[in-house]
Parts: structure tokens; sequence; C-alpha cells
């Protein structure tokens, strides 16, 4: 029997009640609220927050934007490998700001040089503009990390959660077709890959469990604007080869993205490449964000990616 891990009902039952009575009263999705509420509930369940050796803010100088970066070294006189990290939170809230403390407990666990794009978000800058900002990070990194005579070996992993998931399998995706970029290894947190919502995890997950379906399609619609296709934009969609990278897909039993996730896992399996799936059969979408509920799963999710990424 499905069940959701006990340690979320009070934070799942006090949400829903809220939402409930606020949908009563005509409540409505908007940006500014959506993305008040997404860096009230990282600053309110993330209490711990370490500390990391090295941490710098560059730009990478691209075509059309100069995307702003922050770079974590967590063992600045080792020569480390490279993690771009992109942040969650369908593609309209969230910020480096926000996630700074994901960002170092990643780069902690896989001692990895962690790079965390400020890429650009709609509905100001609607797809592709997230896209073509990853793609210029993963293509301009080694610049800024000369520029700043970092010690780096020259090796290039990305990873991301939910939305930056998406962002992370495009790159790699597009890298092999693309000379200037070179992806060693990914890891997706419960990602968007699949941008139609067709798989039956939305409905089965779709209410109740904190991101629910109708928040997933309102993020989309935000997204991409009239007449674009979400299908030729999912990842999950894209061609696949065996010049990805190895995978790693992190996916929870009652996330509405779930079945997506389990599905991209399978595809790169079918290429030969190495591909694996790692998953919580009790957990929600976005658990990340509220380490202070679920410490342990968190700290496996750390452990899990730092233990792929360097294996």
């Amino acid at each position: 029997m499905r069940k959701v891990n006990a340690k979320l009902i009070p934070f799942l039952d006090q949400l829903n009640e809220s939402m409930a009575a606020q949908a009563a009263q005509g409540f409505k999705f908007s940006v500014i609220n959506s993305r008040e509420m997404s860096g009230n509930m990282i600053r309110s369940y993330i209490s711990d927050i370490p500390e990391v050796d090295y941490i710098f803010d560059e730009v990478v100088y691209s075509t059309g934007y100069n995307v702003p970066v922050r770079v974590y070294n967590p063992a600045p006189e080792k020569k480390l490998p490279v993690l771009l990290y992109f942040h969650g939170g369908g593609h309209v809230v969230g910020s480096v700001e926000n996630y700074d403390p994901i960002c170092r407990k990643f780069s902690l666990a896989t001692q990895h040089i962690l790079v965390a794009p400020e890429y650009r978000l709609a509905p100001e800058n609607p797809y592709p503009a997230a896209m073509v900002d990853s793609c210029a990070v993963a293509r301009g990194i080694w610049t800024v990390l000369d520029k700043r005579k970092v010690n780096y070996q020259k090796s290039l992993s990305v990873a991301g959660d939910s939305a930056g998931g998406a962002l992370s399998a495009s790159v790699s995706h597009l890298a092999q077709y693309d000379l200037g970029i070179t992806i060693s290894k990914q890891v997706l947190v419960y990602p968007c890959v699949d941008y139609t919502a067709r798989c039956a995890s939305y409905k089965e997950n779709g209410v109740g469990y904190y991101v629910e379906r109708d928040k997933c399609i309102w993020f989309s619609e935000q997204y991409f604007k009239d007449g674009q296709c979400r299908k030729s934009a999912s990842p999950l969609h894209m061609d696949f080869s065996g010049g990805l990278p190895d995978t790693l897909v992190i996916t929870a039993g009652f996330c509405p993205l779930r079945d997506e996730g389990v599905l991209y896992y399978k595809s790169i399996k079918n290429t030969g490449v190495r591909s694996e799936n790692f998953h919580f059969p009790d957990m929600i979408h976005g658990f990340l964000n509220m380490e202070d509920l679920v410490r342990d799963e968190c700290q496996e999710t750390y452990f899990q990616t730092g233990k792929f990424l360097n294996g």
C-alpha cells in the first residue's frame, strides 16, 4: 500500500488546509506569490548551512545575455572536477541565492567545483532563454575558471532538480552534436523531462502532495509562448544515443513527475549507456527544499549523487 512518509504528514495536512482556504477566497497563482513562497520554503526548512572553503561570483559572457554564476570550491588546493548545478522552480521561481544551502551541500558531498548559473526565468524570458543560458555556461565556464586561476580538472558534469533537471538533460542531449561541450555524467533529481504532462503520475499524485498537477501546468504556461512545441522541448522526446553521459535519476513516489523520470532513466539505459534510478517511494516532489523535515532522505540524495559522480 502506498503511504507518504509520516514525517511529511503534518506539513502536508497544514499546507492542504491552507490552500483550500485560500482557494475558497479566490486565490490564484502569480509570478510574485510563487517566487515569494518558493524562497520562504527554503529559508524555513533548511536551517543547516555548511561552510565551503571558497565561494565567488562571476559572469559567463555570451551573445545576447551574460549569465551570472556562483562558484563553490570545497577544496581550492586540489584539482577537482566541475559540476554545473541548475536550480529547480518550474523555470519561473528559484534563484542561486535561494538554493545556496543546497549548492553548498552538493559541492561538499561530491567534492566538485560546483557552478550555479543564474539562468533567465519565465515569463519575462520564456523558452528557450534558460536553455540557451545553460549551454552558454557549459561552453564558457572554463574561461571563468582560468580567469580566477582556479585549480580544476577539465571534466564537466551536470545536475539539477525539477526544472533544473530539464536544463541539465537538455544540455546533455544538445552536447551529443556540439563539439564545444562534453558532459561526463548527469544527475537528475525528480526531473521535469516531459512538458506534455501525459504520464499517469500527474493524475495519481496530482493533488495533495505539495507540488500539484495544476501548478506544474501553470509553470509550463509561463515558460512556453503560444505555438511553441512542448514535446520537442522535452528531453524525454529528444534524441537518445550512446553519446549521452552516464545518468543517475532520483525519483519520488508521490511526485507528479515520477513516471517521466523513470521513463527517461530507461530510455538512457536502452542506448547501452550506464543509467541508474534511485527511488524514494514515500517522498514528495521538492523534498530537498524541506530538509529539516526529511533530513535522512536529503542526506541520502547528496550521498548517492557523490557516489555516482565519483564512481
